[in-house]
């Protein structure tokens, strides 16, 4: 039996979800998180609980036959990326056996077959994300100013990632320019225990499609200067950020103001530098406004083909319940008069792609600003038969009066709340597809849709995040 505070060597045989290598000790196995398959790695353990061991990596004594060096000078000391010094191909095959392993658990109880699709990698490896939240901070206790990613395993220590190869250069650059401006000028960061300090994070977005960049510099209101000298301050960093040499074009620069305890992005204010608070993005043929904290998917080129997916899903259902009624009307009429309910519907992505081949889409979003930028892109690309409500889905559903025909979900991470569940199986839809950023909130779902009479068809995983160790996965459900 390990013992807790002992150090051991050991093999990894297998990485589980999401980045939990088994590794084998003698004749006993430990967990140990950002070890790959087939390293010899030592490990110290720090949690044996009935009979089971978790450690952390001490050191990687033989690199894994998949590794083949790093394109990134960061890699291992950033917190970003798991999979980046194996071949793509490798990686895509250690997340699907992941994703596979964890849905043949609900799985096994089900009678019927299902088809499983393996995995559809991404168009796009490098510079691939289309939004980063970078934080300020130090690299060590009392060093320079630094900005960009967490240490790996830190809550406090940031890596300033120059080198990032996740996006691109015009990301880079911002970056880069950014750190130089406020380390010359002296600028604090705010401390997350002292809760003192003015520079907190930088947030980026640019579209794939248009190249439309916003940046939204976030700070606290405890200015480092007096308020006039502050505005120069701000207002010469715009300037600055303007003069860059980019690719892209920078559609608004956003100074926001956020004064919370809590290490996250939001804003008490919103002060407009330069352009506006959104930009556009395309996706399949449609065009989307993307405003500061509106949910989009991390990978543009990525998402056409996860959209793509839940499209050619919802095809096929209707292609296998398609018949005839007694009047004579098709298979098509009865699509255009369904109703479908997009539930966790973001920007309303997925509503506009079903709005062609339905009477009414109605998306659930609980983050308003998601809503109002869906209802505007909805206009934006002619769609009249899409209604957004603002409102959490556990209790909106008690308050719509319609009743949907086909069901659309994209939860969150944590995946759907266990009392929503039930109200959106006793819808009794024939088909439900299911796109899951989280596979093991998934497999917890799919256990409660089992047991009331569903049973999945078809899944597939889609990795939208290459290198890191997440994955999207989608599964079409139907009603025995």
């Amino acid at each position: 039996m390990m013992k807790k505070g002992q150090v051991y060597e050991g093999v990894v045989k297998r990485v589980d979800f999401p980045n939990k290598g088994i590794v084998k000790v003698g004749e006993e196995t430990c967990v140990v998180k950002n070890s790959l398959p087939g390293q010899k790695i030592s490990l110290c353990v720090n949690k044996v609980r009935k009979g089971k061991a978790e450690g952390r990596l001490v050191e990687v004594l033989e690199k894994s036959p998949l590794e083949c060096g790093s394109p990134c000078s960061h890699f291992g000391l950033c917190g970003g990326c798991t999979y980046l010094s194996i071949p793509y191909e490798e990686q895509l095959k250690i997340k699907e056996a992941q994703v596979h392993k964890l849905l043949s658990t609900p799985l096994e109880k089900q009678e019927e077959s299902y088809l499983w699709e393996g995995i559809k990698g991404s168009p796009v490896q490098f510079g691939y994300r289309n939004k980063m939240e970078f934080s300020f901070g130090d690299e060590y206790k009392d060093g320079p100013l630094s900005l960009g990613m967490h240490k790996r395993g830190s809550f406090y220590d940031v890596v300033a990632v120059t080198d990032c190869k996740i996006v691109d250069e015009d990301y880079r650059k911002i970056l880069n320019a950014t750190l130089e401006y406020f380390r010359e000028k002296k600028v604090s960061y705010f401390h997350r225990l002292r809760h003192e300090g003015f520079l907190r994070h930088l947030l980026v977005r640019k579209a794939a499609k248009t190249g439309e960049i916003l940046i939204a510099l976030v700070t606290t209101s405890q200015w480092p200067v007096d308020k006039e000298e502050a505005g120069i301050l701000v207002d010469s960093y715009k300037e600055m950020i303007l003069s860059l040499d980019l690719d892209g074009e920078i559609a608004g620069i956003l100074h926001i103001l956020n004064d919370s305890v809590a290490d996250v992005v939001q804003s008490d204010e919103t002060r407009i530098l330069y352009g506006q608070d959104y930009f556009y993005e395309e996706l399949l043929g449609l065009k989307f406004r993307i405003s500061t904290f509106s949910f989009f998917q991390t990978n543009s080129m990525g998402a056409e083909v996860l959209y793509d997916t839940v499209r050619d899903y919802v095809k096929w259902a209707d292609e296998k319940s398609k018949t005839v009624t007694e009047s004579g009307a098709g298979s098509e009429d009865k699509q255009k008069g369904r109703v479908v309910f997009d539930l966790y519907s973001g920007t309303g992505t997925i509503a506009q792609l079903m709005a062609p081949v339905a009477k009414k889409v109605i998306g659930v979003e609980i983050v308003e600003e998601a809503v109002e930028a869906a209802g505007k892109n909805a206009a934006l690309n002619g769609l009249c038969n899409c209604e957004f409500i603002a409102g959490d889905v556990l209790k909106v559903l008690d308050e719509v009066e319609e009743k949907p025909d086909l069901i659309i979900l994209d939860p969150p991470r944590d995946g759907i709340h266990p009392k929503a569940l039930p109200k959106i199986i006793a819808y009794g839809v024939e088909y439900i597809v299911y796109v899951s950023c989280k596979p093991t909130s998934l497999a917890r779902d799919l256990e409660v849709f089992l047991e009331n009479g569903y049973y999945v068809e078809r899944a597939v995983a889609v990795d939208q995040f290459p290198w890191t160790a997440n994955c999207e996965t989608v599964c079409l459900l139907s009603k025995l």
